[in-house]
């Protein structure tokens, strides 16, 4: 009884030191202040970081959060021993060095992170894995003085077995050693960059994914791979294993409570579990079957997970003569936005789970069922919640050498192995949809070749060669950026058709901005933000009906930095725009039919010739019915140079500004001005008169023919019946040039019908 005293007096004097000591960190750790911070900061507790499991689809009862207050201290080069003993600086981990959460608020690109732990005795008999989610870039992990190894790359998970390492009792200790060169490596670094400006952003150095660890039976699950067959009413599971070769694996699936089919077979091979009368998941129906996976040795378990599946299909089919994304063998138009996933105060790391949930929220109520990760890999939670709201997600490799002038050679066989690295570790996501291998230009290279290594990985996606960049054929999808207005690509005979980036609409929340930077377009009040973002809703709902568009992608659901074109503000406090009136443009796209029928054909299809000038005409009624064009030449549009983005050119238009006039009929009385529509592709600024009135204006550049409103005064100056004159001056800021127009009735109704 004396000895049993002594020990609980002792387990509780331990305890209470814990205690203090666990508070006096707390007490060193202050979280900074950046130029702006979520209203997620303040629910930042140092003693309980990031409390969640962090890996939904392989979940085991035991484990131990890492998360939270480690010591660190910058390294000075890549010759620095490894300290001994206590580092002099405080960090809050997960939080990136760079961040405000982290306490820090620094850049240094070599770091060292060290903490203690104790194993819990009742893990004694079982091995001890170390889990990091990511950790950018190069990190080299010591247990008690042992280095179990060097990683590289930023967004992929990675574990070791540190059983052998530790010390019999007591506090072990962990090191860490970071590198990261950011900018001046050519590896894949998403929007990172060491000089923050424009459209990129701050670098995020070292931990910046959840740490943890969990005790495993010296035989046990080490992966699994998750299948669904939504044709033939099943799901394949792959366990992989080190269990010899009389054991067994039993697989349960629930529906809820109940308990729907339990399957046997055997580890280290794909298993069928049939799924009767399966319950598909979708953005409108997100249902998941719940799972079970027991590794069984002579009727006793040896190990246990908890998973969750989705089934769906994802494929390519045709409809109505194009290549369309079909979701559970069913058209479905995906929209969505750019999700960069950056934090004003926590860098590439939400503060919480909330947080991390949140833009996923805004993006359902915002009425979309995608959503577009952005040249980053998020932890597993944020695909845990895109799972359970509904949201496809269209997964981007972080790109390398994103748009810095002075770049190192893309490390090409970094970008495969991360590439491979980013498809296994997310495979079993039913959120993910799409793989995208490059996003524009940055850093592409070997596009076929880095394709064709997705799909002999996994063959039940479709695969984006690269969104916006430079297309070989490869792949399922042609996708071209357009800004502002959305376009549509060409037909293709072999790839469905996605607009992966457009919008881009600029509005300034005062007290709610991190910096400034020239964007698309800016706009002045809710009212134009609103009225603009739903045209450009109708424009996708017509390029679906009329030109194949299968996807879009809108820029974006947040501002970043100096990027102000979200939808949300960087610290997530301002909603721009009303939820309700976004959300019903947005369902229109997805849920509407719009036709196009022409009262002044543009050149899209087939040439039309007008009058140009390439000198100003210097009058003041050069727009005008009055004026006589006779001296100018004729030349069948469009007008512009080659390889101008969306262009067919037919006579070359390479000064800085072109004047152009056409008379035309439209032939119809009974035409609704109201329905009359500009078809425009113009690169760069124009202004389009009708019969002397001004009416319309459009800047910028668009990548294809899209729809612009013609204003009230200018379908005032059409004449139903005789003549009119059409009249556009097109200016060219940078770039290439290109300007061609006709005017179209739209209407609900397919031409043909009333």
């Amino acid at each position: 009884m004396k000895n049993k005293q002594m020990n609980t007096r002792k387990t509780i004097v331990c305890l209470v030191a814990l205690f203090i000591s666990v508070c006096l960190q707390a007490q060193e750790w202050q979280m900074k202040k950046a130029q702006l911070m979520s209203k997620f900061a303040l629910d930042v507790d140092p003693r309980n970081v990031l409390p969640e499991y962090p890996r939904p689809q392989m979940v085991r009862q035991n484990w131990m959060n890492l998360n939270g207050l480690w010591q660190f201290q910058p390294a000075k080069d890549s010759a620095e021993a490894r300290p001994t003993g206590n580092l002099s600086r405080t960090i809050l981990v997960p939080f990136p060095v760079e961040s405000a959460l982290s306490g820090v608020m620094e850049h240094h690109d070599r770091l060292w992170y060290r903490r203690t732990f104790t194993v819990p005795a009742a893990w004694k008999a079982q091995n001890v894995l170390l889990h990091f989610g990511a950790v950018d870039y190069e990190s080299e992990v010591f247990i008690n003085g042992k280095s179990l190894g060097v990683h590289t790359g930023g967004y992929d998970p990675f574990s070791y077995d540190i059983t052998p390492h530790l010390k019999p009792g007591g506090a072990q200790e962990i090191v860490v050693r970071v590198y990261d060169p950011t900018d001046k490596g050519g590896f894949p670094r998403g929007k990172q960059t060491l000089n923050p400006q424009g459209i990129m952003y701050r670098s995020v150095t070292g931990i910046w994914q959840p740490v943890w660890l969990e005790p495993v039976p010296k035989t046990g699950i080490q992966d699994i791979k998750i299948i669904p067959d939504v044709d033939r009413s099943l799901v394949k599971i792959a366990v992989n294993t080190n269990a010899s070769p009389g054991q067994s694996v039993v697989i349960k699936v629930k529906d809820g409570a109940k308990e729907i089919k339990t399957v046997t077979g055997k580890s280290n091979a794909e298993i069928s579990v049939p799924v009767a009368d399966a319950k598909l998941w979708s953005p409108d129906a997100p249902f998941l079957y719940d799972m079970t996976i027991s590794l069984m040795k002579g009727g006793a378990k040896v190990d246990e997970v908890g998973s969750y599946f989705g089934m769906r299909k994802i494929s390519l089919e045709n409809e109505g003569g194009f290549k369309k994304l079909f979701l559970n063998n069913k058209f479905l138009f995906e929209i969505g936005p750019l999700d960069q996933g950056f934090w004003p105060d926590g860098g590439y790391t939400a503060p919480t789970d909330a947080a991390l949930k949140y833009d996923l929220e805004m993006t359902k109520k915002f009425g979309y069922n995608m959503v577009r990760k952005h040249i980053k890999v998020e932890p597993y939670r944020w695909y845990y919640w895109a799972d359970k709201l509904g949201l496809l997600v269209w997964q981007d490799m972080p790109s390398a050498n994103s748009y810095t002038r002075v770049v190192p050679p893309v490390d090409t066989v970094a970008y495969a192995a991360q590439l491979k690295r980013l498809v296994q570790t997310h495979w079993n996501a039913p959120c993910i949809v799409m793989w995208v291998v490059f996003n524009e230009g940055q850093g592409q290279h070997n596009t076929p070749g880095l394709v064709q290594l997705v799909r002999s990985l996994d063959s039940t996606r479709v695969i984006n060669q690269a969104s916006g960049g430079r297309h070989f054929d490869a792949g399922d999808v042609m996708d071209i950026h357009s800004y502002p207005p959305p376009a549509a690509p060409a037909p293709s005979a072999t790839q469905a058709l996605a607009c992966g980036e457009y919008g881009g609409i600029g509005y300034i929340i005062p007290d709610h901005i991190w910096g400034k930077q020239p964007t698309y377009i800016f706009i002045n009040n809710e009212k134009e933000y609103l009225d603009l973002f739903d045209a450009y809703a109708q424009d996708l709902v017509l390029y679906k009906t009329t030109k194949g568009l299968s996807a879009a992608v809108y820029t974006e659901i947040t501002d970043v930095e100096a990027e102000l074109n979200g939808l949300l503000t960087y610290d997530r406090a301002v909603v721009k725009g009303d939820v309700e009136k976004i959300r019903m443009s947005n369902v229109s796209v997805i849920t509407k039919s719009l036709y196009l029928s022409d009262v002044l054909p543009s050149s899209e299809k087939s040439a039309t010739t007008w009058s140009y000038a390439f000198d100003n005409p210097d009058s003041l009624t050069w727009f005008t019915t009055a004026y006589n064009a006779a001296s100018w030449k004729t030349g069948e549009a469009g007008f512009g140079t080659k390889g101008t983005p969306g262009a067919v050119v037919r006579t070359t238009w390479d000064t800085k500004d072109i004047w152009l006039r056409k008379e035309f009929t439209l032939g119809n009385p009974g035409v609704k001005k109201e329905n009359l529509v500009l078809s425009i592709h113009h690169d760069d600024d124009c202004e389009v008169y009708i019969n002397g009135v001004k009416a319309a204006v459009a800047s910028g550049h668009t990548a294809g023919y899209t729809m612009l409103s013609l204003n009230e005064a200018g379908k005032a100056a059409l004449q139903l019946n005789g003549k009119n004159v059409i009249a556009i001056h097109c200016h060219q800021n940078r770039g290439g040039q290109y300007i061609d127009a006709g005017i179209s009735v739209m209407s609900a109704d397919k031409p043909g019908q009333n």
